[in-house]
């Protein structure tokens, strides 16, 4: 195949070389990498990076599926590379908002003595189980211990108060905010304390799992709820037209952090009453679907404007969140499509928003075997390189007249999170990290075949 790619021609223009096959392409284009030797990712990294530009402020780096032990292990060293060479002074994954906080504490040496401790209580989804979780966290604690750096780095999470089978209560995130108004003068803050506590009811009715499949289970449009979303809004208000004043009786950060804090409430109470709505599932699950990456999109716009003038954000989700392209998902005989939080942060930033999507040739433990014969993750993984770095729509000379016509390969029985390569892959990311295997996360949950008890 190598010496067909040596054999073709491809015509130079004024950006470029405009290469006539796609093999051709990969060959010329691809950055080969492995983890394994320092000098060869940095080197890498740097050229990726200065290709990208000096407007972008957040980086997205995207996962193929949840799963790829691979994948963590290449964004841990991405990272440690941004922030020592690039600027980059936070991260933020996918992994509940609010939780987020107690792994930032134990990351800037406040709060819990061990990662233990906040292990659970800081992440969602079981992610902090993750051993490369695990390391990413403690690498950034003792990057933060050394006197010597100073500017501090942020652990975020970005992902909405959600899981696949939950909902949280809005009670925490409001109380944070209450508190903080507390903490400046306590008037105002016990006016709305009084008139909002009432109204969030038990935490269980919020959380019940039955109403994600089912909105008569659901509390988000009881008049209780719409009082309390009124209620958010004044919050928010109040706020807003006060914020001259709270930034002079705190700091700026503080006040951004609990504007976030009220902002991701009526976010969660929005998604609360959307569950509560009677229509078509497969149009009810839809709009679930296009706030949650609605919100994330929002918590990441917030989190560049709090690292604003400190460094930039790398921000760590599944490919399907992270693109800019519409997302799908095939449940059953439904073809759900929205807008993932990636399309909406490309509309806020603009080139300050850059994303790498990753794919995997093999991967045995997460039940990935090898690609079809022609398929886009088959082409890619025979190029150079255990990984490689491709460029997608910025790459120069890319031939999509070959790409559009080149078969998906299929999915996986034992992992339903990963998701194959598209040709819309080449348009929702600027890059492409390519592996050609993966194992499977250490500290994740067993796989099951599915089909299989």
């Amino acid at each position: 195949m190598f010496e067909k790619m040596k054999k073709s021609l491809f015509l130079q223009k004024r950006s470029g070389p405009v290469y006539i096959t796609f093999d051709d392409w990969i060959l010329h284009e691809a950055i080969p990498f492995s983890v394994d030797s320092s000098e060869t990712f940095n080197a890498s990294i740097d050229k990726v990076i200065a290709s990208l530009g000096d407007s972008v402020e957040l980086l997205g780096f995207g996962e193929a599926l949840h799963g790829g032990e691979d994948i963590l292990i290449l964004r841990n060293r991405l990272f440690q590379r941004l922030v020592e060479t690039h600027g980059y002074s936070a991260i933020a994954i996918e992994s509940s908002f609010p939780r987020a906080r107690a792994v930032n504490e134990y990351v800037a040496g406040r709060g819990p003595a061990s990662y233990e401790a906040v292990q659970e209580a800081g992440f969602s989804h079981g992610f902090g189980r993750l051993d490369a979780n695990r390391e990413l966290v403690e690498w950034m604690r003792q990057y933060n211990a050394d006197a010597t750096h100073r500017v501090k780095l942020q652990f975020y999470g970005f992902d909405s108060p959600t899981e696949m089978m939950f909902c949280d209560s809005p009670r925490q995130v409001l109380h944070f905010v209450l508190d903080y108004l507390t903490s400046i003068e306590s008037t105002s803050a016990q006016e709305h304390r009084l008139r909002i506590e009432p109204l969030l009811g038990l935490d269980s009715d919020w959380e019940n799992p039955a109403a994600i499949m089912d909105p008569t289970k659901s509390i988000g449009l009881s008049p209780a709820a719409t009082a309390l979303r009124i209620e958010v809004e004044d919050l928010i208000a109040e706020l807003q037209v006060r914020r001259p004043e709270l930034v002079a009786k705190s700091d700026e950060n503080r006040y951004l952090e609990a504007m976030q804090y009220a902002t991701v409430a009526r976010w969660l109470l929005n998604y609360h009453a959307a569950l509560a709505r009677k229509s078509e599932s497969g149009k009810r699950i839809v709009q679930c679907l296009g706030l949650r990456d609605a919100m994330m999109s929002d918590i990441l716009a917030g989190i560049v404007s709090r690292e604003h003038g400190r460094g930039k954000v790398l921000a760590f989700a599944h490919n399907s969140h992270l693109q800019r392209g519409k997302a799908e998902w095939q449940l059953g005989t439904d073809l759900l499509t929205w807008w993932p939080a990636g399309s909406h942060l490309d509309e806020i930033f603009g080139p300050g928003y850059a994303v790498f999507g990753t794919a995997v040739g093999v991967s045995d433990a997460n039940g990935i075997g090898q690609p079809q014969a022609g398929t886009l993750e088959a082409r890619l993984t025979a190029g150079p390189g255990p990984a490689r770095f491709i460029p997608t729509h910025k790459g120069q000379g890319l031939p999509t007249s070959a790409i559009v016509a080149l078969p998906t390969r299929s999915g996986s029985m034992m992992n339903p999170t990963y998701f194959a390569l598209t040709p819309q892959s080449f348009t929702d990311f600027d890059w492409l990290a390519v592996l050609d295997k993966t194992a499977y996360n250490r500290g994740g949950p067993q796989l099951v075949q599915r089909g299989s008890k």
